[in-house]
Parts: structure tokens; C-alpha cells; sequence
């Protein structure tokens, strides 16, 4: 299927997996590469040498072109963007709108550019600022979400940009990426449907716990690190959203030393970003410590198989699906089921 999408980045298939922390790794990138799709490795909670190790690892296990997800906030993005250019990487993608340093760099280098965001306005500001294509999630999407379904938000942005559109939040088979396509998406992006799959190195307790889900059981809540994350309930989502500010606070504190032992952080560096994220978001002081609490919550589930201490961040599909087939099945499955919805729709109609 020839898409804006494929002839930017050089994919077979207008289908991108998402940059999920913890899940995102050289086997399910190189996996999803493999079968045709746009893979995003998730390096926000690699350290800079573990990034490049895992970048060298998509590539020898794949030919085809993928991607690297990065914080545009973190105080070492530069290095980052620096491993990038070195390594070959086709496609950076963007969890926050990078600043227009940040673009003009990668693209120069011959890097494609493609922020993700949530609203129309920051569509807007980026595609202003030379992003290649723009990824826009609706509030059905998992982990940091807005209030904004797919369906109303999709056609706001893709009105608003002359630039290729992913379309990501609620998707997980053909049907959806035939009405992305319909809505004037070049395409989509998958998390959970990606997480679920026999390729993720997820443990096989936690992708039970997805698979028993219902859609009744994916909450969005900001107990986790004050800003509104879509995840499974659990018992300890249901303690956190009990527990007291102090408490809070405390959990934060504990967990944000954690994260900067798993992430080869200095103390300064963990200052700096706080800073960034504190501005770049509007976040109080209290919100950006919480923040430090999420990645340690989802390496308990998603690397330890912990669910019990960690959280799991889904999508509301998450609640209909029901199989862990592999990337190459999954994505020639959709890509039939989209071919098909597509050949049903008439192509005229005849009046009188």
C-alpha cells in the first residue's frame, strides 16, 4: 500500500509501532521492521551507550528502515540526536515537540522528523518548524493522554498540516487503518496492539493481564505521576489513587533515585531535566517529582513481570483484543483486513 508514509521512510506497510518504554527493544523493533513496518526503539530509559548498543542490534538483525524515539526535553537529547545521525538511524520520532535546533540538525543529516502531539496547535508549531510528518494521538492512546478522541482530533490535525499524518490512539486492525486512511492519515501507529504480540519481550504473566482485560478495565488516572496516564486497573493503581500526597512524594522521591541508577543519570542531569519538563509542560514541582515515579512502575511490569508492584500502560483496545500472534502475521493480517474494508466501500452511487 503506497502511502505518504511508506515513500517517506521507506516501509512497505503504512503501520508504525510506538517507542514504548521497556518494550520497545531491539527484538520487537527489528521484528516489526522485518515484516514491513515502521519500528520506534524507545531510548528514554536507555542510557546513551545502552542507545547505541541497541541501535547496532536492530541493525544487524534487520536491512530495513526504522526508528528511535526520543525525550526532546532531556537534558542529553543532543547526544542523543548525536547517536542517531552516527548510527544511521532513519526516522527520530518525538514523545514532546523538539525545538527547531533539534529538527534543523536531524535533517540536515538526512534524518526524517516525526513528533508526536496531542493537540492541533502543536501540529501547527512543528510542521512550521520543518517536521517531515506529524504523529497524533487521541485520548484512547496509552500512557500520557489528552481528552480528545481519535476520531475529533485526526481531522482537526489533518486539516491544519500539509505534511504526512500518523494516525495513533484506538487502533489495532484493518478496519481502523482503512478509516485512518479515510479521515486523510497516511497511516497508523500501535502500542498495545505491538505490545501483544509473541515478538515483545513483555513477560507472559503481564500480557495475560492485558489479554483477561476489558475495556471497563482501562482507566486513565493521575495518581501515577500527576498528569492523566491510560493504563490497566489494578490493585495498585487502586492503592495509588487511595495514598496521600505525602506518601506520594515520598514514593517519588525513593523511585526517582531508582530511575537514575537504571538510567546512568547524575543527580544534575536528573536537575536539568526536572527543569525542562517543569517548563516545557507547566508541571509544579510536586508533578515533575511524581514524573520520576513511571518509568520504575512500568520496568516492574514490563521487564520484572511485577504486576503486582508495577503499573501497565495500554490503550483502550486493550479490551478487545485477544491474540499474540507474530509481527509478521500481525501486520500482513491487517494489512488483508484494510485491502478488504477498502474493496466493500462503494465507489458510486446512482441517483434517479
Amino acid at each position: 500500500m503506497d502511502t505518504p508514509l511508506t515513500r517517506l521512510v521507506g516501509v512497505r506497510h503504512p503501520i508504525v509501532q510506538t517507542g514504548m518504554g521497556w518494550v520497545a527493544g531491539p527484538r520487537l523493533v527489528s521484528a516489526v521492521a522485518n515484516a514491513g513496518a515502521l519500528g520506534i526503539l524507545a531510548s528514554a530509559t536507555m542510557s546513551p551507550r545502552r542507545l547505541r548498543a541497541a541501535v547496532r542490534e536492530v541493525a544487524a538483525r534487520t536491512d530495513a528502515p526504522f526508528g528511535v524515539n526520543l525525550r526532546a526535553d532531556a537534558a542529553d537529547a543532543g547526544e542523543r540526536v548525536r547517536i542517531i545521525v552516527e548510527e544511521g538511524v532513519r526516522v527520530a520520532s518525538f514523545a514532546l515537540a523538539p525545538t527547531r535546533e533539534l529538527i534543523d540538525r536531524l535533517k540536515d543529516a538526512g534524518v526524517v522528523v516525526i513528533p508526536s502531539v496531542g493537540a492541533r496547535r502543536h501540529a501547527e508549531k512543528v510542521a512550521g518548524w520543518g517536521a517531515d510528518a506529524v504523529l497524533v494521538q487521541g485520548a484512547e492512546g496509552g500512557g500520557h493522554t489528552g481528552q480528545v478522541a481519535t476520531t475529533v482530533l485526526l481531522p482537526q490535525v489533518v486539516d491544519a498540516v500539509d505534511i504526512p499524518v500518523v494516525a495513533a490512539g484506538g487502533f489495532h486492525d484493518g478496519r481502523g487503518l482503512a478509516a485512518a486512511l479515510a479521515y486523510g492519515a497516511a497511516g497508523i501507529a500501535m502500542g498495545t496492539r505491538f505490545l501483544l504480540t509473541s515478538d515483545s519481550t513483555v513477560p507472559d504473566a503481564v500480557k495475560a493481564r492485558y489479554l483477561a482485560a476489558a475495556v471497563t478495565d482501562v482507566t486513565v488516572t493521575t495518581a501515577v505521576d500527576g498528569l492523566p496516564h491510560r493504563m490497566l486497573r489494578s490493585e495498585l493503581v487502586d492503592a495509588l489513587e487511595r495514598s496521600g500526597r505525602t506518601a506520594a512524594l515520598l514514593r517519588a522521591v525513593r523511585h526517582a533515585a531508582a530511575f537514575r541508577r537504571l538510567a546512568g543519570l547524575s543527580w544534575p542531569a536528573m536537575v536539568r531535566d526536572g527543569l525542562a519538563m517543569r517548563h516545557g509542560r507547566e508541571l509544579t514541582w510536586s508533578q515533575v517529582l511524581l514524573a520520576a515515579t513511571t518509568p520504575v512502575l512500568l520496568k516492574a511490569s514490563m521487564v520484572d513481570g511485577r504486576t503486582d508492584t508495577g503499573v501497565m500502560a495500554a490503550g483502550q483496545v486493550a479490551g478487545v483484543i485477544g491474540d499474540l500472534p507474530c509481527c509478521a502475521d500481525l501486520v500482513e493480517r491487517i494489512m488483508a483486513e484494510a485491502a478488504e474494508t477498502l474493496d466493500r466501500l462503494p465507489r458510486g452511487r446512482t441517483v434517479g
